[in-house]
């Protein structure tokens, strides 16, 4: 009976491990996009792009900023092994002063949170 136990349970160990080995993994080409310098009022959109590296369908099932003044958009669709998606980020470019944002990503991946980050500064007309 012991042997038989310990059998089972080696058996359910290994199932386990490769198991894992099957998973989405979500790698970014960069995790913090720098707006740099830009004007008020200007263009605020900028992307996250990423790739499944992983075995498994990437689904990501929420994507959320860290205040209502960035508006993230994350894919619809599943991403497959091998292949690349983007997260789309808007700022409010109204808003003047410096731009330290965070992004949380929500997956299947390997690791299933994940924070992105946008900086910059937003100057106002006429500053310099």
């Amino acid at each position: 009976m012991k042997k038989l136990v310990l059998f089972l349970f080696v058996g359910l160990l290994g199932f386990s491990l490769a198991a894992q080995d099957v998973a989405a993994k979500i790698e970014f080409k960069t995790e913090t996009v720098d707006y740099g310098e830009i004007t008020k009022g200007s263009d605020g959109i900028r992307v996250f792009e990423f790739t499944n590296t992983g075995k498994a369908p990437l689904i990501i099932s929420d994507v959320r900023s860290s205040c209502g003044c960035t508006i993230p958009k994350k894919p619809k669709d599943p991403i497959m092994p091998g292949k690349t998606g983007e997260i789309q980020v808007k700022y409010d470019t109204n808003r003047v002063g410096p731009i330290r944002k965070a992004i949380t990503v929500i997956s299947n991946a390997d690791t299933p949170t994940k924070v992105l980050k946008i900086k910059g500064e937003v100057k106002g007309t006429g500053t310099k």
